[in-house]
């Protein structure tokens, strides 16, 4: 869609060219892993309004759903102890489990790896790589059959 509106002002010709492409742009998708990720605030495992509509809103938008596998990734920071970081992954994986679920996700399609403060994707010394940390990747790998 962003992809469409960066040539909203171009002419229409350009834009009938492109959205005659997009379709095979968009079959080959299918072909690659999906990931969309929930940012929490520090301590919480709610999802929020906002990211919960964009989740449901990204599902609905994967054609043959039942083709992917959806591996829930949870992250902190490394604020806490590591106990405490391990249950909260826990807990913030969960949360997203359970809102998959709500809405008509098949369990045995997910699957769940609470990585807590280990394995962190950006620098915990900093107040951005915390914020960053402190998230739930949500990927769809594409079954290969």
């Amino acid at each position: 869609m962003s992809f469409l509106l960066l040539f909203h002002s171009m002419p229409r010709l350009l834009f009938v060219v492109i959205l005659f492409i997009n379709p095979l742009l968009s079959a080959n998708a299918q072909d690659e892993q999906l990931i969309r990720s929930i940012y929490f605030g520090g301590g919480s495992w709610s999802i929020d309004e906002y990211q919960l509509n964009e989740l449901y809103e990204f599902v609905d938008s994967i054609p043959d759903l039942d083709q992917y596998e959806i591996i829930i990734h949870s992250h902190t920071d490394n604020i806490g102890g590591k106990e405490y970081n391990q249950w909260l992954s826990k807990m913030r994986s969960t949360s997203v489990y359970d809102r998959l679920i709500m809405h008509e996700v098949p369990s045995e399609m997910m699957h769940i790896k609470d990585l807590g403060q280990f394995n962190p994707s950006y620098n915990n010394n900093s107040f951005m790589g915390r914020l960053r940390n402190r998230r739930v990747d949500i990927i769809f790998q594409p079954i290969v059959f």
